[in-house]
């Protein structure tokens, strides 16, 4: 069976666009649908439950239509009792017909995940069909470059990149994905856009990468959701996604559809 659909969130996964976006992607199942929450992005936030509880509660209740039945993958931490290889923490993905993660910080992600049976199992169900939707800091750590956020936002460290999950590998591309690409959280005075590295900063980024990476740049409120079956992705939401390859930048509007080979420095 072919590799199921993913969406990736700029931002918005609780909206009223990502609503859309989640009944777009689940509706190739027959309700109930069987939905899995991945918690390892805030894994390190004492409130982790909680977070996940809330994205939870959204589903059972903006979902209705589809009588959606939710279960948590605590995949906290590598150590402890939450241990992403444990098979009780894991037993959700093998049920799931949708397999969710979001908000957090996207280098634990990719440090408590890489190796794992979650990932593993994770990638397992993507290719048997089942559907994948990554928001935030989860939809950084599924490229193969990933951008550390609290690190050079919060902690004052020179821009770089780390490795990531190379999730998007699968499809045969090689990308850094940004989120929140034109937040606007500091209003006049501070350039939180490209994913709170602002326009300056991000020219070093994109400097560091090697030739043959690509950009996605995802606008808050938005969704770019890949369709391997027809090797396209469609641009969903409230704003654009930009694609960033070499020089060229090419920016996508909401309810277009782009060829994938766009995201292979070919656009």
């Amino acid at each position: 069976m072919a590799l199921g659909p993913v969406a990736l969130f700029g931002s918005g996964e609780t909206s009223k666009q990502g609503r859309q976006v989640h009944e777009r992607l689940l509706s190739r199942f027959s309700p109930p649908v069987r939905i899995a929450i991945i918690e390892t992005p805030a894994g390190f936030q004492p409130n982790a439950g909680l977070v996940a509880a809330k994205i939870r509660d959204f589903f059972l209740q903006s979902l209705v239509n589809l009588r959606p039945e939710v279960r948590f993958v605590p995949a906290r931490r590598r150590d402890g009792v939450y241990n992403p290889d444990s098979p009780i923490v894991t037993e959700p993905l093998l049920w799931a017909d949708y397999l969710f993660a979001g908000p957090g910080s996207p280098t634990y992600m990719v440090k408590h995940l890489r190796g794992t049976r979650t990932l593993s199992l994770l990638l397992e169900r993507w290719r048997s069909g089942a559907a994948v939707a990554f928001a935030s800091a989860a939809a950084i750590a599924t490229g193969r470059y990933t951008l550390p956020v609290y690190e050079i936002y919060k902690a004052g460290f020179d821009p770089y990149w780390s490795e990531g999950l190379d999730l998007l590998s699968e499809l045969g591309l090689c990308v850094a994905v940004m989120p929140h690409w034109n937040n606007a959280e500091g209003g006049r005075e501070l350039d939180t856009s490209r994913c709170f590295m602002s326009v300056e900063r991000f020219r070093y980024l994109r400097r560091m990468l090697p030739r043959e990476a690509v950009i996605l740049g995802i606008d808050e409120h938005t969704a770019c959701i890949i369709e391997p079956e027809s090797h396209s992705a469609l641009v969903h939401g409230a704003g654009t996604i930009t694609i960033v390859a070499g020089h060229r930048e090419v920016v996508v509007p909401s309810g277009e559809r782009f060829p994938l080979g766009w995201l292979r420095d070919d656009p």
